[in-house]
């Protein structure tokens, strides 16, 4: 479904494409995540246009310091190594949300 991030090496050559790329910030033990994981891949399959990967803030802390991820689950998008979008958790709780956040994106 989505690519995991395990390096900081692998994550500036994921954002450094001038194609929009959606990360999805996580931990293992957030059950806002695994809610999120539910209905994500509906989302990925109506947004083919862009390239979606998972990055465990635990293990990457310092990107995800480095991008303010404070809450999690945190959607971000990236364009040619800019940050250009920042979906906090607390507005990430259901579809129609994340599907909001992602048509304003476009727009």
């Amino acid at each position: 479904m989505m690519e995991k991030i395990t390096s900081e090496e692998q994550y500036r050559q994921v954002i450094a494409s001038d194609q929009l790329t959606v990360i999805k910030y996580y931990t293992t033990w957030c059950p806002d995540c695994k809610n999120l994981d539910r209905f994500i891949g509906e989302i990925i399959e109506e947004h083919q246009d862009k390239r979606w990967y998972e990055l465990n803030a635990e293990e990457l802390q310092p990107i995800a310091e480095e991008n303010d991820v404070r809450g999690i689950p945190s959607l971000l998008v990236y364009r040619s190594g800019e940050k250009i979008a920042h979906l906090h958790s607390k507005f990430a709780k259901t579809p129609e949300e994340v599907r909001e956040y992602l048509a304003s994106i476009e727009a």
